[in-house]
């Protein structure tokens, strides 16, 4: 398993619980020391590569390496993403979240299904969020990204059906998690914590669920705000 985004959070408690079940794993991000510790904590299983998702062809390469040093891979979980980053504008702020979230997203996405196709099976595993499912004033470009990943691999779904491939295509629809990101956010309800979300996220993962929400409330969640007019939603938010 790969895990694209380890250094923290989600990404970094994926890396202890599969390495329990017994995978071997390999983690990015770009906080390196992160990465070094998590290594000394998890031992000879654990593997690990700085990258930088916004930096395609760099991260592409990296994936290539990371690869072969495993000696193949059967699953990837791309959770790299950022809800804000400090920058001088709004404009190079959303422009950064853009990047990292939707770009740099794509990018090891192609990289990951093409590998599966010339190997006849594996999976993707994308990190969305309850944010896609509905715009929101204080964060717009995080869960528009969000909302591209939902439906990004929902047309990959399909696409794998038609074509009959081999490949499952995950999406990880997370509530709100204990995290560096969600860390003196305002407003949060039912919020998870990390060992019980990713919990069930490795036990989606490995019954090859299309959807998960995470924790499994939030499909309650996503139901009501499918009913809810959009004039209603855009008062709230």
């Amino acid at each position: 398993m790969i895990i694209i985004g380890a250094t923290s959070g989600i990404g970094e408690e994926l890396a202890r619980q599969a390495i329990q079940n017994g995978y071997r794993v390999c983690g990015t991000g770009r906080r390196v020391h992160r990465l070094k510790e998590l290594k000394d904590e998890l031992g000879d299983s654990f593997y690990y590569s700085k990258m930088d998702v916004s930096q395609f062809d760099d991260a592409k390469n990296t994936l290539k390496s990371l690869i072969n040093e495993m000696g193949g891979m059967d699953i990837i979980v791309l959770n790299a993403g950022i809800s804000n980053y400090p920058s001088s504008s709004i404009t190079a702020m959303e422009q950064k979240v853009i990047d990292i979230n939707v770009s740099g997203f794509v990018q090891l996405f192609g990289e990951a299904f093409q590998y599966f196709r010339k190997q006849g099976q594996g999976q993707i595993v994308g990190v969305s969020s309850i944010a896609g499912l509905f715009g929101s004033s204080r964060a717009a470009p995080y869960s528009a990204s969000k909302a591209f990943i939902s439906t990004y691999m929902q047309a990959y779904r399909q696409r794998c059906n038609k074509i009959k491939e081999d490949i499952t295509v995950t999406d990880i629809v997370a509530g709100f998690i204990k995290s560096e990101m969600t860390e003196g956010k305002k407003g949060m309800f039912w919020v998870s914590e990390t060992e019980k979300a990713v919990k069930q996220i490795l036990t989606s993962i490995e019954k090859k669920k299309p959807v998960a929400y995470i924790t499994r409330r939030w499909r309650l969640i996503a139901w009501l705000i499918h009913l809810i007019p959009d004039r209603v939603i855009d008062r709230l938010w």
